[in-house]
């Protein structure tokens, strides 16, 4: 999460330069970078160079902001919900310019009313086409997904109903389909929140999950978070999950059930299914 503004919080693109230099295969991405924080052209830049030093394997989640209060104490700008769309789309259009792509580094310009590029040098491209994710949940953003972005950032789990997340997907469905993209184009991210509870699991798959209820953690064994998934690609239409452990002082045991036992079993799973 990159809130620069909560002191206990590393700097999240410090943390991936980090984590990617100690890996070689694991792909990155910010869980949402904060647009009122980052300038779109210095972004653009770090994240290029983040994609070439790690031979593509960065991503950028990007969203409009959210808690004001912070970011203005931090020296960022307070905007309405339609200046911080409206931010938003000008800074997507700032991001390409200055990755380029395909293009000798030549000069570009962008006379935005929230960001503006006068003659800057753009570059250097990204090493692969990087995709930008949209972390949002009003009407206009999930237009604007449909309309321009590579994929949706759903909030957390214990955020958002089932309900809502029809709903939001329905609006980029019908933005995509009438600005002649493809939904099926546009990638659909969850954030999974809870707890396998491998206790549970040894002794019965049957049983079922402690916590059911939706907008709260959700703890079971493996076969029921597996069903959990499938169901949500089947159902809801994610197609991408991102493991937020819950369990305090367990989470790289967590991570590690989720990556060996869930998401094996949750692929097949899904090859086997359709919507």
């Amino acid at each position: 999460q990159d809130h620069p503004y909560n002191g206990s919080f590393l700097d999240t693109w410090t943390l991936i330069s980090a984590l990617a230099a100690s890996t070689r295969k694991i792909r990155y991405f910010p869980d949402v970078s904060d647009l009122p924080m980052r300038a779109p052209a210095i972004l653009a830049k770090s994240v290029a160079t983040l994609d070439i030093l790690t031979k593509g394997r960065i991503e950028l989640g990007l969203g409009t902001g959210a808690f004001w209060d912070a970011i203005q104490s931090w020296g960022g700008t307070r905007r309405t919900p339609r200046e911080a769309v409206a931010a938003y789309e000008e800074a997507l259009q700032v991001i390409h310019l200055i990755w380029n792509y395909g293009k000798d580094r030549n000069r570009v310009s962008f006379p935005g009313k929230y960001y503006r590029l006068e003659n800057a040098q753009a570059g250097p491209s990204p090493y692969h086409r990087i995709s930008i994710w949209t972390g949002a949940v009003g009407p206009r953003m999930m237009r604007l997904i449909g309309r321009l972005t590579d994929g949706w950032v759903n909030p957390l789990s214990t955020y958002t109903s089932s309900d809502e997340i029809r709903g939001r997907q329905r609006l980029i469905d019908e933005s995509a389909t009438k600005n002649g993209r493809s939904p099926e184009s546009i990638r659909r991210i969850a954030q999974v929140v809870g707890v396998i509870d491998d206790q549970q699991r040894s002794e019965t798959s049957e049983k079922k999950p402690f916590f059911l209820h939706e907008k709260r953690p959700f703890v079971g064994s493996v076969p029921h978070w597996v069903d959990w998934l499938v169901s949500s690609y089947k159902d809801l239409g994610l197609d991408t999950f991102i493991f937020w452990p819950s369990a305090e002082g367990e989470e790289e045991g967590q991570v590690r059930i989720f990556a060996e036992q869930v998401v094996p079993k949750a692929k097949e799973s899904i090859r086997g299914s359709k919507r």
